[in-house]
């Protein structure tokens, strides 16, 4: 076998096996995942979202892999809009002291930056935790199993089984995270549908309404003008009636008047109606004659002797040798 000069083989140089496959982590893989994202594994940060299959992520990594669907994994196609994530409502720990990590120092990878709000379990990856899609408030299971209620513990918002959702689960939670996520997009869409249908139902409604209505209006229209109609013809008839016997009795006393005034020989005459003088009216104002270019303070009689000795035009002020002390006169006429 090649053991010359002494040498000593041992069992495992001899025999070979097939070497074990190296196994991960699971301390540092659960760690990992729950405080990173899933989608660019950077470090989660708030606002922190989840989908319907309980992975966590950064919402900002979302908005950019919904713009730009090459960067979503296969993990998370199923995300189409931010519709498909929920905001969550994380409770934060007190105990918990973000620092640097250093080469030659310990860090303690069990401690969380979160808890739940009811137990106070820490979410870093050894307790099961959950969500509830209606409000997105996270808590761990047992709280919810222990405390058993239809409330939310938190928000106290109602929720239903169909709404607890599994953050982190395991291949079998992945499965039934599945089928309630599948029947909560039915549910929306049948909702949606129905929405759709009361509205356009409703603009039927309103359409028909409105047409009948209007048919309405427009009867009740035809109505009043018939009535109304039928009201005036009788009083036309006794006016023109009336105003026919008129006409008669009035032909009937000129023809008389006109044989009694040729029997008796005196022409008519016409009464002289005095007539109004026209009154005239000065509707000119006589503050407005004082703006006319031919008035002047001298000649004005209601102008006080005072008053007119202010202006240039006074006697006084032709004989002066200074200037007037109100408006200047340079004399030169």
């Amino acid at each position: 076998m090649g053991c010359d000069g002494g040498t000593i083989p041992k069992r495992d140089e001899l025999v070979r096996k097939k070497k074990k496959v190296e196994q991960k982590d699971k301390d540092s893989e659960l760690s990992f995942r729950w405080n990173h994202c899933s989608i660019t594994q950077q470090p989660l940060q708030t606002p922190v979202v989840a989908c319907g299959m309980g992975r966590l992520y950064n919402k900002d990594s979302v908005i950019e892999a919904v713009l730009d669907r090459s960067n979503l994994p296969e993990t998370a196609q199923h995300i189409k809009n931010l519709k498909d994530v929920k905001d969550l409502q994380l409770t934060p720990n007190p105990s918990f002291k973000s620092s640097a990590e250093k080469g030659d120092s310990y860090v303690d990878r069990q401690s969380a930056p979160y808890i739940c709000p009811v137990v106070g379990l820490e979410m870093n990856g050894k307790f099961r935790f959950v969500f509830l899609w209606g409000c997105g408030c996270v808590m761990s299971e047992r709280a919810l199993k222990e405390v058993e209620s239809k409330l939310c513990h938190k928000c106290q918002q109602p929720f239903s089984q169909e709404d607890v959702v599994v953050l982190n689960g395991t291949s079998e939670d992945l499965d039934v995270m599945k089928t309630k996520l599948e029947a909560r997009q039915a549910r929306l869409k049948a909702e949606k549908k129905a929405r759709n249908d009361a509205k356009r139902r409703g603009k039927v409604d309103a359409t028909a309404s409105s047409t009948e209505a209007s048919n309405n209006i427009q009867d009740s229209a035809n109505k009043l003008i018939e009535l109304s109609s039928k009201n005036q013809n009788p009083e036309e008839e006794a006016k023109s009636s009336a105003n026919g016997e008129k006409g008669s009795q009035k032909s009937k006393l000129q023809n008389g008047r006109s044989d009694l005034k040729a029997k008796n020989g005196v022409r008519d005459k016409v009464p002289n109606i005095p007539t109004k003088r026209p009154v005239e009216v000065n509707l000119e104002d006589p503050v407005f004659k004082k703006t006319k270019g031919s008035y002047s303070v001298a000649n004005d009689p209601k102008a006080t002797d005072v008053f007119k000795s202010l202006f240039t035009t006074h006697q006084k002020a032709r004989q002066q040798n200074k200037a007037h002390w109100v408006t200047y006169n340079p004399f030169y006429n």
